[in-house]
């Protein structure tokens, strides 16, 4: 512990509790610019501070010399901005798990060369007790990259987002049938509002800010006292999934758009139904309404948009040029526009008098799923499927920006009164509210260019190899992360083909990736160079283990078989057949007489390697069973599985000896440490695992920003290295293994 640290520890309770909550406003009130300096960038500090008082408190303290006009120098400034930007950035997380801190600064700041940051995440290092995950080079968006923040609290995806007029609170609506209300500038869920029986859809706030109305696929809208959360009132007289919702200027009506081909004018007074608009001929998407509340634009299934008179019910004009669902509608302040999104990837401006097409933007990869302008009219952002937001200036129709840090579709965008902040909506279950002014800072990983599919850690532990859907393999130094070399001859004739996974030979010499293309390739580690090629799967070729004496290589397959290879040669030895399902994983024992597998019809098979007979079938799980390992001793197997969880299993018997729980996702990789007393999980719920194989119990977790794809860890049995769904490769160090460090 620090210094700080040490002595903050030793004050009596009370004292302690009364210097960290107040000691560094002090410091800014009295003009003491270096002491509240030294204590915002001491590591003890920052974790007592934390501890005791919560991770908002802690955020605040690094806006006091702002609050206190306290004169900051250039350096003074930007060291306490990143710093507070880091723990702001990984606040969902520290809000859910404190033991984090550690792990999360030294990710988002080890690449800055700052004195201060430096010291500080020396004393990070220093002073962090027990077995944990210690980043070896920065694996987390910088805090200078990226959203501002992430808000977390949804269990399934989140659907639609609105602001507040004042800007102070935000309203999500999510396919886990709530609604949630949050402060904008903690990011603390002030409310959970639930009634719905089915997804919430949509959700607008009315203009005074007093009420909100929701939308959902229970067919229904229902009215909200924002301040209470209590439902005022439910609106039934759809006859599918309401999809849409958007309330007049005056707050007095509000319009609907529904599965059932039609939106509907409410009074929002009453709840009563005073019309129905009918001429679309598909569900109808979205609906706004324009700034003087006379007409409102709807979007639908059909392609089209159609402009109606709010007061007469009537269709006034229909806009055609897309080629797919137009998704999405927003009208500008003015009036004069609006900007419709569909899933023909694309945006169009439209100049609401005239109905005229003014301009088509292009640049998404997929569904534009939502646009939102902002209040100036002077910018737009879209939000798609390709995980991204993107900024467009809507006088010349070029990108601006592109908003990256979602792991999955990006469904809905909001932007503050104020047009300096932006809020954004996801599959991934999170919202993120974005700096629409400065926009994030270019990432600068060289590993974030592709989908990485596997990793493998060579015999010395000194390189490993990542295997990626970009038809590369790449070599990395494991001490530095530093990228050594690119394998690139991978290239197949299906272009599509990713490489899916990687083994290296016992002596370090050789590799064997395998490929969506059927194939199995031999590399020369040193030199780069493919040496040979396996062919005679008839589906991907899933995993790939050689065994122990370097002679043979087993691969798993699409085509439900695995084959047992000679390395040598490059002949199949022989077929081995029994799963229903794609086999998605192999690992072979110790001593190489046998081999497990597991497969996608949720069993695992324990094979003879040298008859090539099936000896036992494990049943257990109850989803894909997506990886296997066999401990150093041969006696135990672990297998992690779609259900959520690990088991571990005797090879001898085939029973069930234990099954892991604390994954909320599917756990997708899992590797044993040399000593076999413990092992690492990977999952897509963002972490990974370290488990005591004895007690069965967690030991120690790291919480990424993305879910996590591979892992491997060193002979040394202290490396570890994994890969994330964003391309990320992350090194890691387990400290406080014993011998480690």
């Amino acid at each position: 512990m620090s210094e700080l640290g040490v002595w903050l520890a030793q004050q009596c309770q009370e004292d302690r509790d009364l210097l960290l909550k107040y000691q560094p406003k002090r410091f800014a009130k009295r003009g003491k610019v270096d002491r509240y300096c030294a204590w915002l960038t001491d590591f003890g500090f920052i974790e007592m501070k934390l501890d005791f008082w919560g991770v908002q408190a802690l955020i605040d303290d690094y806006d006091l010399a702002r609050v206190s006009d306290v004169l900051l120098s250039e350096g003074q400034t930007e060291t306490l901005g990143l710093i507070q930007a880091a723990i702001r950035k990984s606040a969902h997380v520290l809000e859910r798990d404190k033991t984090q801190l550690a792990g999360h600064l030294l990710g988002r700041l080890l690449d800055f060369e700052i004195p201060e940051i430096r010291f500080m995440l020396e004393q990070t290092k220093q002073s962090k007790e027990g077995l944990w995950f210690r980043p070896l080079k920065a694996n987390l968006e910088r805090g200078n990259e990226g959203a501002l923040r992430t808000l977390a609290g949804h269990t399934r995806n989140v659907t639609r987002v609105a602001i507040a007029p004042d800007g102070k609170t935000a309203i999500s609506a999510s396919d886990d049938s709530t609604l949630k209300i949050w402060d904008t500038e903690t990011g603390r869920e002030l409310k959970t509002l639930t009634g719905n029986n089915s997804s919430v859809t949509a959700v607008a706030i009315a203009p005074d800010g007093k009420t909100a109305i929701s939308a959902s696929g229970d067919k229904t809208l229902k009215i909200w006292d924002t301040e209470t959360g209590r439902n005022l009132k439910t609106l039934t007289g759809n006859n599918s999934s309401v999809t849409a919702v958007a309330i007049a200027p005056d707050g007095k009506t509000a319009i609907s758009a529904s599965g059932d081909k039609t939106l509907k004018i409410w009074d929002t007074e009453t709840g009563r139904e005073l019309k129905t608009l009918t001429a679309h001929t598909k569900s109808v998407t979205a609906v706004a309404i324009a700034p003087d509340g006379k007409t409102a634009i709807s979007a639908s299934a059909d392609k089209t948009l159609k402009i109606w008179d709010t007061e007469t019910g009537r269709e006034l004009k229909t806009l055609t040029g897309h080629n797919h669902w137009v998704t999405a509608v927003a009208i500008a302040p003015d009036g004069k526009t609006a900007i419709s999104a569909s899933a023909d990837k694309t945006l169009k401006i439209w100049d609401t008098e005239t109905g005229r097409e003014l301009k088509t933007l292009t640049g998404q990869n997929d569904w534009v799923t939502a646009v939102a302008i902002a209040p100036d009219g002077k910018t737009a952002i879209s939000a798609s499927r390709d995980n991204t937001l993107k900024i467009w200036d809507t006088e010349t129709g070029r990108e601006l920006k592109t908003l990256t840090g979602h792991n999955s579709w990006v469904t809905a965008v909001a932007i503050a009164p104020d047009g300096k902040t932006a809020i954004s909506a996801s599959g991934d279950k999170t919202l993120k509210i974005w700096d629409t002014e400065t926009g994030p800072k270019l990432k600068t990983f060289t590993d974030l260019m592709s989908m990485v599919t596997a990793v493998a850690i060579a015999p010395d532990g000194k390189t490993a190899i990542s295997a990626s859907d970009d038809l590369t393999l790449k070599i990395w130094d494991t001490e530095t992360g530093r990228e050594l070399k690119t394998l690139t001859d991978l290239m197949s004739t299906d272009v599509m083909s990713m490489v899916t996974a990687v083994a290296i030979a016992p002596d370090g010499k050789t590799a064997i990736s395998a490929s969506g293309d059927k194939t199995l390739k031999i590399w020369d580690t040193e030199t780069g160079r493919e040496l040979k090629t396996f062919t005679a799967h008839t589906r991907d070729v899933t995993r790939v283990a050689i065994a122990p004496d370097g002679k043979t290589a087993i691969s798993a397959s699409g085509d439900k078989t695995l084959k047992i290879w000679d390395t040598e040669t490059g002949r199949e030895l022989k077929t081995l057949t029994g799963h229903n399902h794609w086999v998605t994983a192999v690992a072979i024992a110790p001593d190489g007489k046998t081999a497990i597998s597991a497969s996608e019809d949720k069993t695992l098979k324990i094979w003879d390697t040298e008859t090539g007979r099936e000896l036992k079938t494990l049943t257990g799980h109850n989803d894909l069973v997506t990886a296997v390992t066999i401990a150093p001793d041969g006696k135990t197997a672990i297998s992690a599985s779609g259900d959520k969880t690990l088991k571990i299993w005797d090879t001898e018997t085939g029973w069930e000896l234990k099954t892991l729980t604390a994954h909320n996702h599917r756990v997708t990789a899992v590797a044993i440490a040399p000593d076999g007393k413990t092992a690492i999980s990977a999952s897509r719920d963002n972490t990974l695992k370290v488990w005591d194989l004895f007690s069965g119990e967690e030991v120690c977790t790291f919480s990424g920003e993305h879910g996590f794809n591979c892992c491997a860890i060193s002979p040394d049995g202290v490396s570890v290295v994994a890969v994330d769904t964003s391309g990320r490769v992350h090194f890691l160090r387990l400290e406080g293994v014993s011998g480690g460090r």
